[in-house]
């Protein structure tokens, strides 16, 4: 396994100056601030409705069922509200977002596919962690077994999308590296070591094809189905084929520091610190990345505030030991200082976005919106920093 090259960290002093203006009255603000957003979509998203992967110009979320690939991040936010401040409406809505969860897996409404993580991960695992919900627990298991059973011998990954074996869909996709703990934990669960080994394959089929030797990251890999034999790398969401998604990018910072933490094994640390330094060596003048890497100020081209606050929270899990570890939490602190400052929805009375200026998909929407994973992993970088013993999913 040939690892990527290693940019040199690029003006880390622009970091450290920001990181400097994150004050512990700053955080405490925008927690409030978010909270008030929060409590404005519980009024619009119960009953088994949940808010859209993107808001509508006013940035405000439409209404939707939970049959996506992002409902999870509303139920993560409600319990990360309800630790950070104890309330029980919180508690009450977060559970009511479970029971959607159950209810979806009984009925098999578009639960095979990678997302396992996202949806089951953030709402039923964190249930279970948070309060002991073992109906939680058994429903985050068979999500666990959906994910597994999307493993292709031929390849040696998990396949992200669409039916088994179909050559158009014979692919992974970066962004799975994010539901990977989903599998470490049940493991731990259930002393299965089947859902290990098939992460740790996958992971090293990803570290393999999806980073570049300079690198910078392709969105997804196909396969030859009849072989298994490595066939390109291209993008689904990104510019092109060649250039960078940043929030792709932003899903290896977090995603590979997640799995290697659940290994306990950093042997392929060099993998993280190539990605991390392309994500921290592009970002513009005032920190917060385009929507794809290849562009920056002048471009005319719109950032995707998610991908920052994705990179912000892989950041945040940097250990003492790591090479560059003072700059790597300097840089978390300074992004989310960055958003706070430019990119809060705070003074829309009617929002129910936390931040603006996110991006989903550019080639089907190339205008900025919100966007509820954008959304969740600010509030979970907040959380982070206010409560350090958080219960996340990790």
């Amino acid at each position: 396994m040939t690892q990527p090259v290693c940019e040199t960290l690029k003006n880390p002093e622009r970091w450290f100056e920001k990181a400097k203006e994150l004050t512990p009255e700053k955080m405490k603000a925008a927690l409030d601030a978010a909270l008030l957003r929060i409590d404005h979509g519980m009024e619009l998203y119960k009953g088994g409705v949940f808010p859209s992967a993107t808001t509508d110009p006013l940035y405000i979320y439409p209404e939707t069922e939970n049959k996506g690939w992002t409902e999870g991040f509303w139920s993560g936010m409600l319990w990360l509200a309800y630790q950070l401040t104890g309330q029980q409406k919180y508690r009450t809505a977060a559970e009511e977002t479970v029971a959607s969860f159950i209810d979806r897996m009984d009925k098999q409404i578009n639960v095979h596919f990678h997302d396992m993580g996202f949806l089951y991960g953030l709402s039923c695992v964190m249930a279970y962690e948070i309060t002991g919900d073992e109906r939680a627990k058994e429903y985050a298991l068979k999500s666990a077994d959906n994910l597994a059973d999307r493993f292709q011998e031929k390849g040696q990954f998990i396949q992200a999308w669409g039916e088994m074996n179909a050559p158009d869909n014979y692919r992974l996709i970066i962004d799975c590296l994010m539901n990977l703990p989903l599998l470490f934990w049940a493991t731990e669960q259930t002393g299965k070591q089947r859902y290990t080994e098939i992460a740790k394959i996958h992971l090293d089929t990803t570290l393999e094809t999806i980073i570049r030797p300079d690198g910078t990251t392709f969105h997804t890999f196909f396969f030859d189905p009849e072989t298994g034999a490595r066939a390109k790398g291209v993008t689904a969401q990104g510019y092109a084929d060649d250039s960078c998604w940043a929030r792709g990018q932003s899903w290896a910072v977090y995603g590979l520091m997640m799995d290697f933490e659940r290994m306990g094994d950093y042997s392929k640390l060099p993998y993280w610190y190539s990605v991390t330094n392309v994500f921290l060596n592009r970002s513009p003048s005032d920190l917060i990345a385009y929507w794809d890497l290849i562009f920056t100020d002048g471009s005319g081209h719109p950032r995707d505030t998610s991908a920052s606050a994705i990179a912000a929270c892989g950041l945040m899990r940097a250990k003492p030991e790591f090479e560059n570890y003072e700059l790597y939490q300097a840089a978390a602190k300074a992004l989310i200082c960055s958003l706070i400052d430019n990119y809060t929805t705070a003074q829309g009375e009617e929002s129910t976005a936390l931040l603006s200026d996110g991006i989903c998909h550019w080639k089907r929407v190339p205008t900025p919106e919100g966007t509820i994973f954008g959304d969740y992993y600010y509030l979970e970088a907040l959380a982070k920093y206010i409560k350090p013993d958080v219960i996340l999913f990790r």
